[in-house]
């Protein structure tokens, strides 16, 4: 084979996977041919009704994540998008970390504050209007959210945009 052929191959491969799960059709749809489409799950969680909830993370570089919630017998129930303003603005103080993760997934990364006796919890997100938007969420050791921060996230602004 051409490196050419092998290069239109991978870019037609490229084209048919989606990270959204929008080709899914709930009902219908195995969680076998969720996790083909959309890759491993980034965590998984039992509900108590038998339901399991796969968690797709798309961070480092993306700002979504989806969650397909699959019932007992193996079929989509549904795929939605956790990283929203609603989900986001709903973190309150005094939430667990088991909450939060349900809630929002797995975050991109968790910093250890030493002096405060806090992890913090990364999660970038996307806002409606497309501004591209992160959010903090700070654990104290009993595992308690203590404090939020969110807003506009500058990483790919020019250095200049900061100001």
């Amino acid at each position: 084979m051409t490196r050419w052929t092998i290069l239109l191959a991978a870019m037609l491969l490229a084209g048919c996977a989606s990270t959204d799960g929008r080709t899914l059709q709930p009902g219908k749809s195995t969680a076998r041919e969720v996790s083909a489409l959309m890759g491993a799950p980034g965590m998984e969680r039992k509900r108590p009704n038998g339901d399991t909830l796969l968690y797709f993370p798309r961070h480092p570089w993306g700002r979504k994540t989806y969650v397909a919630t699959v019932g007992a017998d193996g079929v989509l129930r549904g795929i939605e998008q956790r990283l929203t303003s609603e989900n986001i603005y709903g973190i309150r103080e005094g939430m667990r970390k088991d909450e939060v993760e349900d809630l929002l997934g797995p975050p991109r990364e968790i910093t250890r504050l030493p002096r405060q006796k806090r992890d913090v919890w990364e999660y970038p997100w996307l806002h409606a209007n497309r501004e591209k938007r992160v959010l903090w969420v700070q654990f104290s050791d009993d595992g308690v959210v203590r404090e939020t921060i969110e807003r506009h996230d500058y990483v790919d602004e020019p250095e200049g945009a900061k100001n």
